[in-house]
């Protein structure tokens, strides 16, 4: 049975890919690494907690004694490194700790993985020639499109906000470890993702959260800032399928070839509570959700528009996102009125 460490397997997508993975991969056991910031939370896994398959360990990636020894103990056979701060408001208030997570956390994970699976560069341990480091990193470290044109893999490194400046020097590093040691690694840059377990502070969450407290709903500047949609299993299967079959060495991009503005999604969501749980009159004084829709001052280093080209995954991998927008949002809202209801 091979056993996987997973960073970060508290948050929004960690903790649905946890849950993936178990379900879709029998011979594997998962060891699930998490500092438990605001963005963690072990509520996330309920549903595994007592799989015995699954262990969690609270601990930080920059703490190397404790990385070296999970990989020493648990005798790693693979790594799918999703510990990051990842929230850009919080990177231009307080860059620091990025640096320190997303860029020295991910070289002490490199580092233990080398020292554990290689004898030297280019020369793996006997029984580790198979094991694999994977990096799940952001479209934001190509910066910002304009009106027309998709991110490629070869599209260059242009960040803008502290934190995908810091999510593209970890993707280097992932790079130099496998050009100057030979470690076996695979790069994923994904779209905007949304879905079950994530956290309040996010877009879609925060909309249906406001409406259905009958806050106002806060969107930055004019509101067309667009980003291409991904629904989070459709992440987690394209991380699955780049995990097993992709090319060592190479970056894969994961989109959803979904794209809206934020005023689009604003909209679409609150026409759809409109219909499932329209606002109660005696405590909201409003008759349609989009009139708690409010613009405020927009954030510096705002990217415009984000979209993605996931040809090299879906011809290279034969992966396919089985949702798009309009199914995808079904269920997110739905599962937001029951957790919130």
């Amino acid at each position: 049975m091979k056993t996987i460490l997973v960073t970060g397997g508290a948050g929004f997508i960690g903790s649905n890919f946890v849950e993936y993975y178990l379900k879709n991969h029998p011979d594997s056991k998962l060891i699930n690494l998490d500092k438990l910031t605001y963005a963690g939370n072990l509520d996330n896994l309920k549903s595994v907690e007592n799989n015995s398959r699954y262990e969690f360990i609270q601990g930080d990636i920059l703490d190397a004694a404790l990385v070296d020894k999970i990989f020493s103990e648990k005798q790693i056979n693979g790594v799918i490194h999703f510990a990051a701060e990842s929230h850009v408001d919080n990177s231009i208030n307080g860059p620091a700790v990025f640096v320190e997570t997303n860029i020295k956390g991910t070289m002490t994970l490199l580092e233990a993985a080398r020292k554990y699976w290689m004898e030297k560069p280019f020369e793996f341990k006997s029984g580790c020639e198979s094991n694999r480091f994977l990096h799940v990193s952001t479209d934001e470290v190509y910066g910002s499109l304009g009106d027309t044109g998709l991110f490629r893999e070869d599209t260059p490194y242009a960040p803008n906000s502290p934190y995908s400046a810091s999510k593209a020097g970890s993707d280097f590093l992932v790079r130099a470890w496998h050009h100057t040691y030979g470690l076996n690694t695979v790069i994923t840059n994904c779209s905007n993702n949304y879905g079950p377990h994530q956290h309040d502070e996010k877009l879609i969450p925060t909309i249906i959260r406001k409406a259905l407290s009958g806050e106002k709903i806060p969107i930055y500047g004019d509101g067309k800032n667009v980003r291409d949609w991904l629904f989070v299993l459709d992440h987690c299967s394209g991380i699955d399928a780049a995990f097993a079959k992709g090319k060592s060495g190479e970056t894969y991009n994961i989109g959803g070839r979904n794209e809206r503005n934020n005023l689009q999604i604003v909209h679409t969501i609150c026409d759809f509570l409109q219909k499932l749980s329209p606002p109660p009159s005696r405590k909201l004084s409003i008759n349609h959700y989009r009139e708690l829709i409010s613009f405020v001052k927009d954030r510096p280093g705002h990217d415009r528009r984000y979209a993605i080209d996931a040809t090299k995954l879906e011809n290279e991998l034969g992966w396919r996102a089985a949702e798009n927008f309009d199914t995808g949002i079904v269920k997110t809202v739905e599962w937001y009125l029951k957790k919130l209801s």
